[in-house]
């Protein structure tokens, strides 16, 4: 899932978690949050590092789909030539890509952290969609506009969208 910050990527990777779960999948979930903390803790907000905290996704990602695992990875991987480099990693049949998307009022409104503010005040160097670009998926797999659907819509597209897709396993 890409969008950026206060899209709603984090809590629609877990809704949809849980509903997967509940049909019999196995799943894990990457984010930002837990994976900033842990196996990315050595990065920061760069160029250079986001690219770095994509690839290692990526790469966690394809580990835990070859033994079989749903990943659902979201982050806000703000250019097209990441998340093609974390398509090539993951490889072009396991790839797809949700557009979590919501205008940026939207998510300046729902941002309990105060990083828009911080960002707008200077605070926040490289903050993306206020002073670091974010570049808007030519063909994502599907479009979740956040803005108009309630959590449970969201997830029911998803749901609808990825099981004829997947096998359970």
């Amino acid at each position: 899932m890409t969008g950026l910050s206060g899209a709603g990527k984090t809590t629609l990777s877990y809704a949809l978690e849980s509903a997967l779960h509940g049909m019999g999948y196995f799943i894990q979930t990457l984010d930002g949050d837990n994976v900033r903390t842990g196996i990315n803790k050595n990065l920061g907000f760069s160029d250079a590092d986001r690219y770095e905290n994509v690839r290692r996704i990526a790469e966690v990602s394809k580990l835990f789909l070859n033994c079989g695992i749903i990943t659902i990875a979201s982050f806000i991987s703000p250019t097209a030539e990441i998340r093609e480099m974390a398509r090539t990693i993951i490889g072009e049949e396991d790839f797809i890509e949700f557009f979590i998307n919501a205008p940026l009022e939207v998510c300046e409104s729902r941002d309990v952290k105060g990083l828009y503010e911080k960002a707008r005040r200077g605070e926040i160097k490289e903050f993306t969609g206020i002073n670091a670009p974010y570049e808007i998926p030519a063909h994502p797999g599907l479009e979740i506009r956040t803005d108009l659907l309630s959590i449970e819509e969201s997830v029911k597209k998803m749901i609808d969208f990825l099981l004829p897709l997947i096998k359970k396993g």
